[in-house]
């Protein structure tokens, strides 16, 4: 028994546990993050900007990826993708939105495509205007994220 305890203890979220229990879970492990607030910060702004981007399978690594490249906490990264999931159903729709308005064209989801290639050609188009609206609409959540946890780490490493 002691053993399935330990294991569950390095999830993420528990599910036999309370809600509020979870987050002060989620808030100690959080604390525990090593490095400095910009290192930090910059992994979290990765992870979140990933999460607000159409490539779900993907996200996690390419979270890694991103904090990688940035110099950021690839911890964090992930806490990040973890963190924003949620809003991903808003954050494609966003992404669509602003995908077909700044490239002038409405890409039809309708499927009603009346051969192969047209659903090949519409799938992407689709992806295309989602990753490009993507792209605008995670800098401001991914940069939000970044002065944030900036802050709540400097004020964390000050007290």
């Amino acid at each position: 028994m002691k053993n399935k305890n330990k294991q569950n203890s390095r999830k993420m979220w528990q599910w036999d546990m309370s809600f509020k229990q979870n987050v002060r879970q989620l808030t100690a492990r959080i604390k525990q993050l090593q490095g400095d607030p910009h290192y930090i910060a910059m992994g979290m702004g990765a992870g979140i900007f990933v999460c607000s981007t159409p490539t779900f399978p993907f996200q996690t690594f390419l979270a890694i990826a991103l904090a990688f490249i940035l110099r950021g906490s690839k911890a964090s990264a992930v806490i990040g993708s973890w963190i924003a999931a949620p809003g991903i159903p808003l954050f494609y729709l966003g992404s669509y939105k602003v995908g077909t308005f700044l490239l002038g064209s409405s890409v039809s989801i309708g499927l009603e495509p009346k051969s192969i290639s047209d659903l090949l050609n519409m799938g992407l188009g689709v992806a295309g205007t989602m990753l490009t609206g993507g792209i605008i609409v995670g800098l401001v959540p991914g940069i939000a994220a970044y002065f944030i946890t900036r802050k709540v780490f400097t004020t964390i490493r000050l007290t």
